[in-house]
């Protein structure tokens, strides 16, 4: 059995740190973690999970991520609604391998994507 454990989502940001954290936080229905700045930003930082962590960096990586968040909701649309309210642009809708789902960018344009999941 592994020790290891998933501490840290990263997500590198070439603005305001904290702004990007603001939008997640709000998409999440939480709050920015106490200590925020332009450079640095934390949500979700609590014992036991996974925290979504926003660093400030000179030059992000060109291309598609090759890691994004998923995000799971019982009211896809609903959430996608919302999520675009808040700065999202929708990127497409798909139907694949049995699962349904929307993929849309942050404000800055990161890829995440909501879904219906199990426990939704």
């Amino acid at each position: 059995m592994s020790d290891l454990k998933i501490a840290n989502i990263t997500i590198d940001c070439s603005g305001d740190a904290s702004a990007l954290a603001g939008f997640y936080a709000e998409l999440l229905r939480t709050e920015v973690d106490e200590g925020a700045s332009p450079y640095f930003a934390t949500v979700g930082r609590r014992a036991g999970s996974v925290t979504l962590m926003f660093i400030r960096v000179p030059d992000r990586t060109p291309g598609k991520n090759s890691v994004h968040v998923d995000l799971h909701a019982a009211d896809v649309p609903a959430e996608v609604e919302r999520a675009v309210g808040l700065g999202a642009k929708h990127v497409k809708d798909f139907d694949e391998y049995g699962a349904v789902w929307t993929t849309l960018t942050d404000p800055e344009g990161n890829l995440f994507d909501i879904g219906a999941g199990a426990g939704s």
